[in-house]
């Protein structure tokens, strides 16, 4: 697996990384066994950088890496992340009257409270999940800092912010990475964000980098209504748009065809061809789309084929997520 740099002077990590989330949360009913099966072939592959979140699962999905890799520590580089809690406390964002919390106490109550679950004793990249707009972001980095100072953290994140306090956060503590949805169906980044990553060699984390499965080409309307699918409240899944949507879909998938690739590959082959900063980590809990994934690290497209696929996917329809959870981004 092809390597890139996290950050200006940060680790070198797999190209393509694991986005871990569905193996515990938002993608219907778990699959503990098939999930350790896909963590351990992705270190088989190549693939060191796993991304996952305290509230992936309340607390699962931490949980279900520790225990899985712990004898692998040393051959991978581990992303967490903070924030979400619900009222009767607990890192979950599913409950009702979900709030973000990003206060000095609960940066340093959620690190620990990770380590434990996770039973490493330092976090690889920890990030602010989202941003409460009442606490200012240099308290919320200088209390992440202290991780760092403390030995607990090696490197600093936040997701899905805006430009401004992406440019504070990092006057405060260097940020290795940005995580944000980025792919052929989600660019909003392109609009300020990436050029600011540019300016301050900050990698950009592509979450959902082949459109929450729509890229896959397999999405049906049954599957995204389905009990436990969260994609069923997104817009961009619901009725005519989705229709609208897996025509494009179809578009991508005829020229992914001239180059002997699926669709979820050249979605993946495109966002590696975009910018040397974005290191894109598709979610999957199982081994054959993990390999279908990571073949992509071996696409090179020609500038023709790059915009061939970039025309294919143009026009998405619909939100790419909810107003109520819409609320909790470009902070």
């Amino acid at each position: 697996m092809k390597q890139r740099r996290l950050g200006r002077g940060g680790p070198e990590v797999s190209e393509i990384g694991l986005g871990c989330m569905g193996m515990s949360f938002a993608y219907g009913e778990r699959d503990d066994e098939e999930s350790a099966r896909t963590l351990h072939r992705a270190l088989d592959l190549g693939v060191t950088f796993l991304d996952t979140a305290d509230m992936y699962g309340a607390g699962h999905n931490e949980q279900l890496i520790g225990r899985t890799l712990g004898g692998r520590r040393d051959e991978f580089f581990l992303a967490t992340k903070f924030g979400f809690r619900s009222p009767t406390g607990g890192p979950r964002s599913d409950a009702p009257d979900t709030f973000i919390d990003t206060s000095p106490e609960y940066v340093r109550e959620a690190c620990d409270a990770s380590l434990s679950r996770l039973g490493f004793d330092t976090i690889d990249l920890y990030y602010a999940h989202r941003r409460n707009p009442d606490v200012p972001i240099e308290d919320t980095v200088g209390a992440m800092a202290g991780l760092v100072a403390a030995g607990k953290v090696r490197h600093l994140g936040l997701s899905e912010v805006n430009a401004q306090t992406l440019r504070a956060a990092h006057a405060v503590h260097p940020i290795a990475a940005l995580q944000v949805e980025y792919s052929l169906f989600s660019r909003e980044i392109e609009d300020e964000l990436l050029d600011t990553c540019r300016e301050l060699g900050i990698a950009v984390v592509a979450y959902s980098p082949v459109g929450r499965g729509l890229l896959t080409g397999t999405v049906t309307a049954d599957q995204v209504g389905r009990q436990g699918d969260f994609r069923g409240g997104v817009p961009r899944f619901q009725g005519e748009n989705l229709d609208k949507n897996l025509k494009l879909v179809e578009a991508v998938r005829r020229v992914a065809a001239t180059l002997s690739a699926t669709p979820a590959q050249a979605a993946l082959a495109w966002l590696l061809a975009r910018d040397e900063l974005v290191i894109p980590i598709p979610g999957t809990k199982r081994v054959k789309y993990l390999e279908e994934n990571t073949a992509a690290s071996e696409i090179t497209l020609t500038p023709e084929q790059f915009e061939s696929i970039e025309s294919a996917a143009t026009g998405v329809a619909g939100a790419r997520y909810s107003d109520a959870s819409l609320q909790f981004v470009n902070q």
